[in-house]
């Protein structure tokens, strides 16, 4: 795999990522979707020297006993996810936030066990290309 690059909303951060994921899965648990705002979250995760920060410092918080959770202070922008405890040498990063997020397509989903239970159904939901039309 090339480089792949990314960042916050906003552009204040930005980072680049080289070598191969381990994995990417979508996260369906309740921490992740208060901290995105969305029934879920695609997170990819990496070996931690695989990733450097070219632009700006994100902010971190400590969501959890042992997770950080990584965002840009000026946007808002979920970035990065690490959590020395259970997965020591790794972090994860919020896929939306890659320049081309189909880079690296999904593999799996995880912590369904807290899924929204509309998120079931979720894929046979009428679809538009953009918005529907105007009744």
């Amino acid at each position: 795999m090339a480089d792949v690059t990314g960042g916050c909303h906003c552009g204040e951060i930005r980072y680049e990522v080289t070598g191969e994921p381990v994995v990417h899965a979508l996260c369906h648990c309740t921490d992740c979707r208060r901290h995105a705002g969305a029934p879920m979250v695609g997170w990819i995760m990496v070996a931690e020297d695989m990733v450097k920060v070219t632009k700006g410092q994100p902010r971190i918080y400590r969501s959890s006993e042992h997770g950080r959770r990584h965002f840009c202070a000026n946007c808002g922008s979920g970035l990065f996810y690490t959590n020395g405890n259970m997965l020591p040498g790794f972090i994860d990063i919020q896929s939306g936030t890659y320049d081309d997020p189909d880079a690296v397509p999904a593999t799996m989903h995880i912590q369904v066990a807290e899924r929204l239970r509309w998120m079931e159904d979720a894929h046979e939901l009428p679809t538009f290309d953009r918005f529907p039309p105007p009744e």
